[in-house]
């Protein structure tokens, strides 16, 4: 007997249907969802920046080149051409704090695409010098301010704006610019300026410049509230708290606040010691030290790209190691490691290319490994909020140090005719720097147990 169909059962049976076509649809949107947000803009940002920084690091690590075509071409001595150098470390140093409160101010967009003009051109201003004060001008003053305000406060703010989790990470790889500046930079100029002459080099400078400066117009962003996102890591799409305080008084005032503690100085010490054994020695003086050996202009380039393409690696990790250990002690390592590099430098310079090879990869790997571990304190000890503040201060007592190497290296090297003595004393500074991170370690372990 045949059965007649009900028409309820059908039309259950058709809404049955449709509710399943639904679902699928619902799910299959909920996966291409999903997968848009696996990407989340924050990693734009960071690669934005890296970019911002590495030029900026490019074209402050120029005046290394230059110093031998400037003492050719000028007959300016090393000690005035040091000099230069040394105001514009020192200025980029003292830039730090201040920029921290400009980049909460104004937004990191704004004042980067600021700088960056600034920086281009300063640039352009500078093969129609005659003189030393305006290669002071220009150099010292203009390239120092405007590479300050891309220096390591801006990594520093963008990693505590957009990233919740994989900070660390996040600031390696930013520290680790500066390196890939050298790495890409450094080479590329110093054989423009062997065939074609300096001031094709810094045509080529402000090219990279002005590229940097429509990556930051396109595509840089403040925070991620103004993409509707959360920080990475983070659920919550929370609109930035304004800034408070005034732009100069605010700096000063966590410069008090750091000024009490003992950690604010040990940190200070150790950074002081760290730039007077890095940019400031190394940075700005191991190709004419070279040039003493007979060693190519060239080839002294490449040693320093060749660094910069270890530190890469190391600065990289070095900002994943001090989320699983003790930063303190990785700061024992770092400088003692890097002091005992500084005093093999002067037997390995007039002992030949392998002796030479293995300084520039033993040094390179801890050329700013330091800075991750640094910053890791630095949050630890004052908080997230005056974190940026306070590491920029660290960061003045890091460009002091290096200013008081360019100069004082470049003196002495007029002097006694040779570098021995500037490298022998930044390999014993560095010595007193991880005896320094050591005393950080037991003076943390006191307040524990005090708080206990």
């Amino acid at each position: 007997m045949r059965s007649t169909p009900n028409p309820k059962d059908a039309e259950n049976g058709l809404q049955s249907g449709r509710a399943s076509e639904d679902f699928s649809s619902d799910a299959a949107a909920s996966t291409a969802s999903g997968r848009r947000r696996r990407f989340h803009y924050g990693w734009t940002v960071l690669a934005v920046t890296f970019v911002t920084l590495l030029v900026s690091a490019g074209v402050r690590s120029m005046p290394s080149i230059f110093m031998l075509p400037f003492e050719q071409e000028y007959g300016w001595s090393r000690s005035g051409i040091s000099s230069v150098i040394s105001i514009g470390i020192l200025l980029y140093g003292l830039t730090g704090p201040f920029s921290a409160a400009l980049l909460l101010r104004f937004g990191i967009r704004r004042m980067t695409a600021l700088s960056l003009a600034v920086l281009a051109a300063g640039l352009l201003f500078t093969p129609y010098m005659t003189a030393l004060w305006q290669f002071e001008l220009l150099w010292g003053v203009v390239s120092g301010l405007a590479t300050g305000m891309m220096a390591n406060v801006l990594g520093v703010t963008v990693a505590g704006q957009w990233f919740a989790h994989r900070r660390g990470l996040v600031v390696g790889i930013l520290t680790a610019s500066a390196a890939t500046g050298q790495l890409l930079f450094l080479p590329l100029l110093a054989r423009i300026t062997e065939e074609a002459g300096w001031r094709y080099a810094v045509y080529a400078a402000v090219g990279a410049t002005l590229v940097a400066l429509a990556a930051v117009a396109i595509w840089m962003r403040n925070h991620p509230y103004d993409v509707g996102a959360a920080p990475y890591g983070d659920t919550r799409v929370v609109k930035p708290a304004p800034f408070r305080g005034n732009l100069f008084l605010a700096p000063l005032a966590a410069l008090r606040e750091g000024a009490r503690t003992k950690t604010f100085w040990l940190l200070s010490g150790t950074f002081f010691f760290c730039g007077f054994s890095t940019n400031g020695l190394i940075g700005a003086h191991l190709i004419p030290a070279c040039g003493d050996f007979g060693i190519p202009e060239v080839t002294a380039a490449g040693m320093l790209a060749l660094m910069g393409m270890f530190d890469l690696v190391g600065t990289t990790l070095s900002g994943w190691l001090p989320d699983r250990f003790d930063s303190r002690k990785l700061l024992f390592w770092y400088y003692g490691l890097r002091g005992l590099s500084l005093l093999f430098l002067p037997y390995a310079l007039g002992a030949g290319q392998p002796q030479l090879t293995l300084f520039t990869v033993f040094y390179g790997l801890d050329w700013i490994a330091t800075v991750p571990p640094t910053v890791k304190l630095s949050q630890d000890a004052f908080g997230k909020e005056r974190a940026g503040m306070i590491f920029g201060w660290v960061v003045v007592t890091h460009q002091l140090g290096a200013s008081v190497a360019a100069f004082a290296a470049g003196t002495v090297r007029e002097w006694l005719g040779s570098y021995q003595v500037p490298f022998f004393a930044a390999g014993f500074v560095c010595l007193v720097a991880a005896l320094m991170a050591l005393r950080i370690a037991k003076q943390r372990a006191a307040v524990r147990g005090a708080a206990a």
